[in-house]
């Protein structure tokens, strides 16, 4: 009777194995791939990112102090655990990161078909874009002033000071707000004053 050894079998199909994946290995290109450095590739509009990242990050911000006013009386709302700090904390630098994602050039204001306007005196994506072409400095000046406001922020946060946060907060809106009057809707008229 002729015995077969098992151990050479497996040796066998492991060195087939390491062979083939070595040779397939060989096939592939060795030309390296190039990379531009500092090539930014957005791939989502200005508008996405102000509904998908900004917008309910900075809720959550705004919202963390409150004073609420009800028929069974008045609720303080602010931060009070290391853990709701750290939330607060959190939604702020994102809304800090994405002042920068506001800067790369080539990003388009909407996508194509979509409208920026939730009011009548809205411009349309290609007036906005326009406009922020025409007065690039002045928008990079608004996400500047945005990132610092929410800087003011977050500082507020590391002290656990509410009474700050909401000061904060207050110019973070004033400082959105005179970036979309100038760019979204500068032809909307203030009310009338008496």
């Amino acid at each position: 009777m002729h015995r077969v050894s098992k151990l050479p079998g497996r040796i066998t199909l492991a060195g087939l194995i390491v062979t083939i994946l070595t040779l397939s290995a060989c096939n592939k290109s060795t030309t390296p791939v190039k990379v531009e450095p500092d090539t930014f590739r957005p791939a989502v509009s200005v508008q996405e990112i102000m509904q998908a990242i900004i917008d309910p990050n900075i809720d959550a911000v705004w919202n963390s102090v409150a004073t609420i006013s009800t028929t069974a009386g008045v609720e303080e709302r602010a931060p009070k655990t290391e853990d709701e700090w750290r939330e607060v904390r959190q939604h702020a630098i994102v809304v800090a990161e994405a002042s920068n994602l506001l800067l790369i050039e080539g990003r388009q204001i909407a996508t194509k078909g979509a409208s920026t306007s939730s009011h009548i005196v809205e411009l349309n994506p290609d007036e906005i874009a326009k406009g922020i072409q025409q007065h690039r400095t002045d928008f990079v000046r608004h996400a500047h002033d945005l990132h610092t406001a929410v800087q003011e922020a977050i500082d507020a946060i590391d002290h656990k000071d509410a009474q700050r946060l909401v000061q904060a907060g207050g110019r973070i809106d004033q400082v959105c707000e005179r970036c979309h009057v100038q760019f979204w809707y500068p032809n909307d008229k203030p009310p009338l004053q008496k």
